[in-house]
């Protein structure tokens, strides 16, 4: 048995089939992780939903903030753009099936048998892990069960940037969801920067990566997430695990096998940009 994490597929389907024939995955004994944005800008965001869908429990994603996106535009409060593919979701005869099991997918995973944390961007360098669990749990409820339509028509925002316990209502629905699936880069007072994408050597001065602040949460248990395609090649603190490598924008996509920390890579067929 055999547990792989996998980084943001955005579409990616042939490089995701051909990594799991090179590392032989069988549904009925290994599992499958995948950090999010299963969709938008490459062809076959249609086939990873319907993939990662059927693995049932052998396969596990957290949201991205093109799953969102996803749910945002099924629900009509965004117009599609033709740079995401999207098409032949909204023309397949499973649509409303595929939206309604994407929006009851989770914000962040705790393995504890693994001992590790799987989100799309990270964590909030204001929470201790009871926290994330919390704030996560929150915005899952809504999405599967409460008034999710509000909310996703309401999360179009980067205010407000820094945490605070006593944030309430969609404040702090929406600094939750920017956490954890836009977070990249943040100021030394915690405040989350969305305008900086670069390599981290490029970023201005006053910025650092979440994962390099002081929180002892992200020293006491690993942290496997993607989003950050420009951190490709950097190297992190120990416990950090960066999985977006690009695929999409013709790089590679990148699996990681938990059991010895051994990655496997797929040079992306089709580059997107």
């Amino acid at each position: 048995m055999a547990t792989y994490f996998v980084g943001d597929l955005q579409g990616c389907y042939d490089e995701l089939q051909l990594l799991l024939e090179r590392v032989n995955f069988e549904p009925a004994q290994d599992k499958l992780y995948l950090v999010g944005d299963l969709v938008a800008r490459g062809d076959k965001s249609l086939e990873c939903l319907r993939l990662v869908k059927s693995l049932g429990d052998a396969a596990q994603t957290v949201l991205g903030n093109h799953d969102l996106h996803l749910i945002s535009t099924a629900l009509g409060i965004k117009k599609v753009k033709p740079r995401d593919r999207v098409d032949a979701i909204f023309n397949a005869a499973d649509f409303d099936e595929l939206i309604d099991w994407l929006r009851h997918q989770p914000l962040l995973v705790h393995d504890q048998e693994l001992n590790c944390l799987m989100t799309h961007a990270g964590i909030s360098p204001d929470w201790d892990l009871q926290t994330a669990k919390s704030c996560a749990a929150e915005v899952e409820q809504i999405l599967r069960q409460g008034d999710f339509h509000y909310l996703i028509e309401n999360m179009y925002s980067e205010q407000p940037d820094r945490w605070s316990p006593d944030l309430q209502g969609l404040d702090r629905l929406r600094y939750i969801i920017n956490a954890f699936t836009r977070m990249r880069f943040c100021y030394r007072d915690h405040r989350l920067d969305f305008a900086c994408k670069s390599p981290v050597k490029d970023a201005p001065s006053e910025l650092t990566p979440w994962f390099n602040l002081n929180n002892p949460l992200y020293r006491q248990i690993p942290i496997i997430f993607g989003h950050w395609a420009s951190l490709v090649d950097e190297p992190t603190p120990r416990g950090i695990y960066a999985l977006d490598t690009g695929c999409v924008w013709g790089n590679r996509l990148t699996m990681l096998r938990w059991q010895d920390k051994q990655y496997f890579t797929q040079a992306a067929v089709k580059d997107y940009r």
